[in-house]
């Protein structure tokens, strides 16, 4: 690689996880075990100038010159850099209160990540812990700052945080994931350490999450946003601009529109419908769609009876899939996939399911994330699809074989952006599984429906509630009228666009453009069309813009 272009993309990357001590952690990366994240304005505006100046940095160079794996790595460490920009001059921080990625739910969730394989990253990440206070005291200072500015966040997503906060005070201390972290294997230190461990939650940890839960209960609950006013288009102009940076930065799309993503989802849940009514034909005999829609929310044989069934169906589904890959994919990836239950305090307030990839220690493989919450609500028909998405072919071998490619840069093989490739990737592989011939049956695809039904369905009440006002009850109405899940999954969902502006609408997004980047170059190519040379190619690369992937596929 070009020497000034592996340099900028080194200090791009390595101030990303300076920034983020407990995600570097999470990938395998040590260096910054002792360290804590640090939430202040001072810390947050010296990131911006750090990104702005390497911007800066990378605009000076010539591409011209560069060969073309050089000038992917150029247009993707040039679009990280303006996009951090962009998301930094909006002050994030201060609607971070959130049940998805708010301050504390990303740190209950990643702490069920960390590994520390040897005895001095053990005692490393003691020395983070004495720390967590100064975290939670920080970002109880900008939630602060937010509200003089007017940002006031949604009543609801602070209703779920205080109930996961709750969940997590209540759970047993032999659980608490800051306690129970994998040690080192055959240290004679661990006993000691564990048992540090354990005085400094109880001493730091616990308390510091107390106080913050009570500056959620105390100060941003009587001042929050009711359900009518839930999206980010009542905060005025300030919302306006925040969603319609959110929306570039998830999309990676530099003229994404609500209207015209609002009209587009319209558009898909149209066409969903006539697949519906064939394959209810089909399975239940009847193509009138709301029957369809009654019969999967309502018939007890398809749902469980226990999470259990979920975690065995969804090993079964990933044995399957995991045969099937060599005829699709020329690149495997090395590391295996684990199935692992979401953890029970967080499980009522989080998705189905999701990933995390392998860090580049190897220190453990793939963590599929199954929710075995309310298994009575969750329809059988379902759980494939999901398992497609997440792990195989999905996320899996999506992020998985991009940490494997130790010829690009740490950015493009560790980094998580590019929101829209990323889902994408995960709903295409949904699709894709039905080519595969993956799914079981008719009831089964079924379910893959439903899956592309909840995508779709983002689009409009993602717009609907952030740009055109709509009411949370609007968006639970619209889709409980077009996607046939319990009430319960679909309020669940709806919460999550709330709490994450922008972030539904990619998956669709990302599945569309790829579905079409692979119509165009099969008709392009003709009879030289190979399936596994294109999945190769649209992976070849780590996580990349859309922009990124149009030119690499026309490459080929």
């Amino acid at each position: 690689m070009e020497a000034k272009l592996a340099r900028l993309s080194d200090l791009y990357w390595d101030a990303v996880l300076a920034a983020a001590p407990t995600e570097a952690t999470t990938l395998g990366d040590h260096r910054f075990d002792a360290q804590i994240e640090d939430f202040s304005v001072e810390a947050e505006q010296q990131r911006l100038a750090t990104m702005t100046d390497l911007l800066s940095r990378v605009n000076a160079l010539d591409p011209g010159g560069l060969n073309e794996p050089d000038r992917v790595t150029y247009s993707l460490l040039r679009g990280a850099l303006a996009t951090e920009v962009d998301r930094l001059g909006w002050r994030p921080l201060e609607l971070a209160s959130d049940q998805m990625d708010g301050v504390h739910a990303t740190a209950l969730t990643l702490t069920s990540q960390i590994q520390a394989p040897e005895p001095e990253h053990a005692r490393a990440l003691l020395q983070r812990y004495r720390q967590f206070g100064s975290v939670l005291a920080h970002a109880e200072r900008r939630f602060r700052d937010g509200l003089a500015a007017g940002r006031l966040p949604a009543r609801l997503v602070i209703e779920r945080s205080l109930h996961q906060l709750d969940g997590y005070l209540a759970s047993d201390l032999g659980t608490d994931p800051f306690a129970t972290m994998a040690g080192p294997s055959s240290w004679d230190g661990e006993s000691r350490w564990r048992a540090e461990l354990a005085q400094v939650v109880v001493e730091v940890i616990r308390p510091a999450f107390a106080q913050y839960r009570d500056v959620l209960a105390d100060e941003l609950l009587p001042v929050s946003r009711p359900d009518d006013r839930a999206g980010l288009c009542w905060l005025g102009d300030d919302g306006t601009d925040i969603y319609q940076r959110l929306l570039r930065e998830h999309t990676t799309l530099p003229n994404a529109d609500a209207d015209e993503i609002h009209e587009l989802g319209l558009a898909e849940v149209a066409r969903l419908r006539g697949e519906y009514a064939e394959l209810g034909e089909r399975v239940f005999g009847t193509s009138d769609v709301a029957a369809v829609f009654t019969r999967l929310r309502t018939d007890p044989s398809l749902r469980y009876r226990n999470g259990q069934q979920i975690i065995a169906d969804a090993r079964r589904y990933l044995a399957a899939a995991a045969d099937r890959m060599g005829d699709w994919f020329g690149r495997l990836p090395a590391q295996t996939c684990d199935i692992v239950e979401v953890p029970e305090f967080l499980a009522a307030d989080s998705p189905a399911a999701y990933y995390f990839p392998p860090p580049a220690d190897g220190s453990r493989p793939g963590a599929y994330y199954v929710n075995g919450h309310d298994p009575q609500d969750r329809g059988r028909y379902e759980t494939a699809a999901v398992a497609f998405h997440e792990a195989i072919p999905g996320h899996h071998f999506q992020l998985t074989i991009a940490g494997e490619l130790t010829h690009l840069p740490r950015f493009q093989r560790q980094s998580f952006g590019n929101t829209a490739f990323v889902e994408g990737w995960g709903l295409y592989a949904e699709r894709l599984a039905d080519e595969m011939g993956l799914y079981d049956d008719d009831l089964a695809r079924l379910g893959m429906l439903t899956g592309d039904s909840w995508r779709s369905c983002r689009l409009v009440v993602d717009t609907g509630l952030h740009a055109k006002g709509w009411s949370r009850r609007q968006a639970i109405d619209y889709m409980t009228e077009n996607v046939p899940a319990g009430l319960s999954e679909i309020e669940v969902e709806v919460d999550r666009y709330i709490a994450i502006p922008g972030q539904a609408v990619a998956y669709k997004i990302g599945q569309l453009e790829i579905q079409r980047q692979r119509a165009v170059t099969a008709a392009r190519l003709g009879a030289r069309f190979d399936i596994a040379a294109f999945h190769d190619t649209v992976l070849g690369s780590g996580s990349v813009s859309l922009p990124v992937l149009r030119e690499m596929v026309g490459a080929i």
